[in-house]
């Protein structure tokens, strides 16, 4: 696989780098570029360093670069002479691959993630109060850990069309660094049934690789009364787990199981309702039976949300009032699923969750402070 290497802004070009100005949109001839209703604007503010001297200013923009699948390593250079900035980055469709850059006036700030490319399309979506990008590089990583996510909506990725929907898988990969790619291959509305009958666990082993990690967590679709979806906590739910554990250790990748997330559901005392039951209890008992780690979702959301309160964890879930937000016109009640916000403080108690379980080769490649 090849390196790609850019330089944005309207002056010269850094040698061995394309240059991206404000007007260079993508086409499929062309390759790569900005989309056409992308909102961007140049600056230059001279000097000898050509990757800093001038940038774009992508008030509200997104990148494509059409680009051969597989796993690459994404530098991004940001800074502005004169001013301070505030960049926000995305990934894919909507994917929270770094916390927003803040760079002081004066400052230059390199900052890489790993990322796998599906679909031949790479896409990166730039906004903030003050965005600049000086340059871009791409090259393939092929010796990055993969950290693959086996769920349903609260862990999948839900994408810009659903904003501000987020599954706690989406808001992960900002807590790792370049090194470790967060590929998530939850779905919505799946059980460890229909996840498996449906060929995603097959997806999943044809690429799995020594070492790599995956993430378990179902139960919210299991306990559904329809034939495609439905198993028993004890019998069926412990057999189709274990069948995704025995692929995870065909591959000599590692299986770790995480407990159902909560319900937003209090009682009169303001204390959690439990609404996965038996599926805990199972998921639990395979663990210590197989011998494999085990994250206590379930446990740690119940404190969150017990801590966030009946009013307060409707600052978690999806709840909007109507005009709030756009793609929401008339408001949104949703106790199961989350947004921003939720699945922020869920996937640091996933890393809560690593670090307890001494996960040593995904602690490595944490982001200083998580």
């Amino acid at each position: 696989m090849d390196s790609y290497h850019f330089d944005f802004g309207i002056k010269d070009t850094a040698s061995g780098y394309t240059k991206i100005r404000p007007d260079s949109r993508y086409s499929p001839d062309a390759q790569f570029g900005f989309t056409s209703d992308s909102t961007v604007f140049g600056r230059s503010r001279g000097g000898a360093d050509t990757l800093r001297s001038d940038f774009c200013i992508p008030q509200k923009a997104v990148f494509l670069l059409d680009i051969p699948d597989g796993i690459y390593r994404i530098s991004l250079l940001l800074g502005d002479s004169l001013a301070d900035t505030s960049t926000i980055i995305r990934a894919g469709d909507g994917k929270y691959v770094l916390d927003t850059l803040n760079v002081p006036a004066g400052q230059y700030i390199r900052e890489s993630f790993a990322m796998r490319i599906m679909g031949g399309q790479l896409k990166l979506s730039f906004s903030g109060i003050a965005p600049r990008i000086n340059a871009l590089d791409i090259e393939p990583d092929n010796e990055a850990l993969v950290l693959y996510l086996a769920g349903d909506s609260t862990v999948t990725d839900q994408g810009e069309a659903g904003y501000p929907y987020a599954g706690w898988g989406q808001l992960l990969p900002r807590c790792f660094k370049a090194g470790l790619v967060v590929d998530n291959r939850a779905i919505s509305g799946r059980s460890s049934k229909s996840f498996i009958e449906e060929g995603h666990l097959d997806n999943i082993s044809t690429v799995l690789r020594p070492r790599d990690y995956i993430f378990i967590q179902f139960g919210h679709n299991d306990s559904k009364g329809d034939e495609h979806r439905h198993t028993e906590p004890f019998t069926t739910y412990k057999e189709y787990l274990l069948r995704m554990i025995t692929v995870a250790r065909k591959a000599g990748a590692y299986p770790v199981l995480v407990t159902a997330v909560h319900r937003r559901r209090f009682d009169p005392a303001e204390a959690i309702v439990d609404s996965h039951g038996e599926y805990l209890t199972a998921m639990k008992e395979l663990a210590e039976t197989e011998q494999i780690p085990l994250i206590d979702l379930a446990e740690k959301s119940r404190k969150l949300f017990e801590e966030y309160g009946v009013e307060g964890t409707k600052d978690l879930f999806m709840w909007s009032y109507p005009g709030e937000y756009i793609l929401h016109p008339v408001g949104v009640q949703d106790n199961t699923h989350f947004q921003i916000l939720g699945a922020r403080l869920l996937a640091d108690l996933i890393v809560e969750g690593i670090r307890e379980a001494g996960l040593n080769d995904l602690i490595i490649h944490l982001r200083q402070g998580e």
